[in-house]
C-alpha cells in the first residue's frame, strides 16, 4: 500500500496530521467523552455509530464496520487513490515528498502539456458551437432534445467543416504539429503534413474526474459513416480506464450509492438533463476491470441499461462477469425493443426510465433469459450451453453460500442435478475450490472475543508484543484476519518498526484487516493493573481453544479413518489423539 514512498514520510505525514480535524472538515463532530461521534458518512443511520479517537488517531463505524487512519477515510470519502491522499495530506502538514524520478518528470511534462492543449481544443469547439459556424450544429441538437444548458453543462462543442480549422486556431499560441498530433487531434497525411481529426461533427468532450479534459467524441450530423469519430489513446486518454459523465455525476452517485451504466453520448447525456444525474457512459466500448475499479470507488452497486439488440445484451453479459469479479451487486433494465435510453426517454419519459432502473432484474435472471433465448433449453446440447455460460458466472462469486444458491437455481430452472452441475463448476479451469466454505466462516464478524481483546492490548502495549512471539503464533488464532494482523504486528516489531495503531495499519493489505484493527482498539478500556493478567488469560484461551479444535478435527478424522476400514491410519490417528490431550494436561 505504500511502497511508492518511504514509511519515514508516511510516518511524519500521520504525526503531523489530527485526523480529528481532517474529519471534521468533512462531517459535523461533536465531543463524546475522549472521542468524537457523528453520523456515520458512509451508510444511512439515524443515531450516530462512527467514533474518531484522538489518542488513537483512528476512527471506525460501530454500525457498518468502516474503520481505518486518516489515510483510509480520505480515501473512502473522497474517492481518492492513495498517492493522491498523501500529496493531499502532506501538503497540509508541510511534508515534502521526495521529487520524482527524472523519467517521471518527463511524462508529467508531456501530460500537463496535453490537458493544456485538449482544454484549448475544448474551448474553441465550444466556441464555434455558439457562435455562427454553429448554427446548424445548434439546430441538431436542439432536435435531439438537448438544451443550450445541458450543452454548455456538458461543454459539447462543434468542430467546422474545414480542413485545418484547430490547426489555425493552435497556431495562434505557438503549439507544434508535433503536440497535436500526440494528443490525437490532428492526422499525418500520407503526402507530408497534419488536418484536423475532427470535423464537421458534434464534439463531446471527455473528462476525468478532476475535470479535466482527456479526449474527444464526435458525431456526425448526417445519415454517413462512420457515426462516431473518438481521440486515439494518448497519454492521459486511456479509454478503457475512462467513464464518460462520471465529474458530473459522481456526487449524484455518491449519494443514490448506485450508478446507471449506458453506452453512449447521448445515452447519457438525455436522462441526466431530466433528473437521472447518478449515470454514466461507458463509451460504447466493452467494460474493462479498470471501469469497474472506477466505479467501486463510488458505489458497488450499478444498473446496467445497455441496448437490447444482440450487441448491446453480448456487452451487457461480458460486464456482467466484470463486476462479480470485483464484489459488486449488478442488476440489468431491460428496455423494449428499438430503444435506447436516449430515444426511451423522450417518446416515453424519464419516469418510465427510472421505473426500469428501479425495477432491474439480477444479473443471474438476465443471463438465463438472453440464454435461453439462444439455446433450447428443452433439449440436452442446450442445457448443456446455457449451464457452461451461467456456470462460468457463478463460480465467480466470492461467496460460497451465494455460489451454492445459484447452482441450486440453475438445476432447478434446467431441470438438471445440482452434482452434475457442481461437478461441471469444479472442472472449469481455475474455479475456485467448491469446499471454500470454511475461509468464509472465518472473517471478521465470527472473530472470538478473546482474540479482538488480545490484539488491542498488543496495541496498548506494544513492548508486550516481542515477549508474546515466544508464547503464541498466528496458527493459535480461529480467525484467520486476526492471525494476517498478528503476524503483521510481530514482523513489524522485528525490524523496530513502528507498531501503534495507526502506523500498524498502514502495512495491511486489506480494509478488512484495518477495520478489524480499528474495532478491536475500540474495545472498552482495560485498567493498567489488569492488562497483564487479562493478557495472560487470552493466551490460556486461545492456547485451550486450539486444543479443543485440534482434538475435535483428530476426532472426526479417526471416525472417517474407521468407516474405510484403515486400521493403520486409526492407529496413527490415535497415537496423535493421546499425545494432545497430554500436551493439554501439561498447560493446565
Amino acid at each position: 500500500m505504500s511502497g511508492f514512498i518511504e514509511e519515514a514520510v508516511l510516518q511524519d505525514i500521520l504525526n503531523r496530521t489530527n485526523i480529528v480535524e481532517v474529519i471534521g472538515e468533512c462531517i459535523p463532530l461533536k465531543k463524546a467523552g475522549r472521542n468524537f461521534k457523528a453520523l456515520c458518512p458512509f451508510h444511512r443511520e439515524k443515531t450516530p455509530s462512527f467514533v474518531v479517537s484522538v489518542d488513537k488517531q483512528i476512527y471506525h463505524c460501530f454500525g457498518c464496520g468502516a474503520g481505518g487512519n486518516v489515510f483510509g477515510f480520505l480515501m473512502e470519502y473522497e474517492r481518492l487513490e492513495f498517492p493522491e491522499v498523501v500529496e493531499q495530506l502532506a501538503r497540509r502538514c508541510g511534508v515534502t515528498l521526495p521529487a520524482k524520478r527524472p523519467r517521471d518528470d518527463k511524462a508529467a511534462s508531456l501530460a500537463a502539456s496535453l490537458y493544456a492543449l485538449n482544454e484549448l481544443a475544448r474551448a474553441f469547439y465550444s466556441s464555434v458551437l455558439f457562435s455562427q459556424q454553429g448554427s446548424r450544429a445548434r439546430t441538431y441538437l436542439a432536435g435531439r432534445g438537448i438544451t443550450a444548458e445541458t450543452a454548455k453543462l456538458f461543454k459539447l462543442g462543434f468542430a467546422p467543416d474545414a480542413w485545418d480549422a484547430l490547426i489555425e486556431h493552435a497556431r495562434k499560441s505557438n503549439i507544434s504539429l508535433g503536440l497535436l498530433e500526440k494528443a490525437g487531434l490532428v492526422v499525418p497525411k500520407e503526402t507530408g503534413g497534419f488536418y484536423d481529426r475532427f470535423r464537421n461533427r458534434v464534439i463531446f468532450p471527455i473528462f476525468d474526474v478532476k475535470s479535466s479534459c482527456i479526449g474527444f467524441g464526435a458525431r456526425i450530423m448526417d445519415a454517413g459513416t462512420p457515426k462516431y469519430i473518438n481521440s486515439p489513446e494518448t497519454a492521459v486518454y486511456k479509454k478503457g480506464c475512462t467513464l464518460y459523465g462520471l465529474g458530473a455525476a459522481k456526487d449524484a452517485i455518491k449519494e443514490a450509492d448506485r450508478l446507471v451504466l449506458v453506452e453512449g453520448y447521448l445515452d447519457c447525456i438525455i436522462p441526466f438533463q431530466h433528473g437521472i444525474r447518478n449515470i454514466v457512459a461507458s463509451l460504447g466500448t466493452a467494460l474493462t476491470p479498470d471501469q469497474a475499479r472506477l466505479i467501486k470507488r463510488y458505489t458497488s452497486n450499478v444498473v446496467m441499461v445497455y441496448d437490447p439488440d444482440p450487441a448491446g445484451e453480448l456487452a451487457t453479459i461480458r460486464s456482467l462477469d466484470i463486476f462479480v469479479e470485483e464484489g459488486m451487486q449488478v442488476s440489468v433494465a431491460c428496455l423494449p425493443g428499438g430503444y435506447d435510453p436516449d430515444s426511451f426517454v423522450r417518446e416515453k419519459g424519464v419516469e418510465a426510465l427510472a421505473s426500469l432502473i428501479q425495477h432491474a432484474g439480477h444479473l443471474f435472471d438476465y443471463k438465463l433469459k438472453v440464454l435461453a433465448a439462444r439455446y433450447n433449453a428443452d433439449e440436452s446440447e442446450g442445457k448443456a450451453q446455457i449451464a457452461a455460460e451461467m456456470l462460468a458466472t457463478i463460480r465467480k462469486f466470492k461467496s460460497a453460500v451465494l455460489r451454492s444458491e445459484y447452482l441450486r437455481r440453475l438445476a432447478d430452472r434446467l431441470r438438471v442435478a445440482e452434482g452434475a452441475l457442481a461437478q461441471e463448476m469444479a472442472a472449469i479451469k481455475d474455479a475456485p475450490r467448491w469446499t471454500d466454505s470454511e475461509e468464509v466462516s472465518r472473517r471478521a464478524p465470527g472473530a472470538p472475543a478473546t482474540e479482538k481483546l488480545l490484539i488491542k492490548l498488543m496495541l496498548e502495549e506494544t513492548h508486550l508484543i516481542a515477549s508474546l512471539k515466544g508464547r503464541i503464533t498466528p496458527q493459535d488464532f480461529q480467525n484467520r484476519e486476526i492471525a494476517r494482523v498478528v503476524e503483521t504486528m510481530f514482523d513489524l516489531v522485528a525490524q523496530g518498526k513502528e507498531c501503534e495503531t495507526r502506523s500498524l495499519i498502514q502495512h495491511l493489505s486489506q480494509d478488512s484487516l484495518s477495520a478489524l484493527v480499528c474495532e478491536s482498539a475500540f474495545l472498552p478500556d482495560v485498567s493498567l493493573a489488569d492488562k497483564e493478567k487479562i493478557l495472560d488469560d487470552c493466551v490460556m484461551r486461545l492456547k485451550k481453544n486450539r486444543l479443543q479444535e485440534g482434538r475435535r478435527h483428530l476426532q472426526d478424522a479417526i471416525r472417517r479413518a474407521e468407516q474405510d476400514g484403515d486400521h493403520d491410519t486409526v492407529e496413527r490417528l490415535q497415537h496423535d489423539f493421546i499425545k494432545l490431550i497430554k500436551k493439554g494436561q501439561e498447560r493446565t
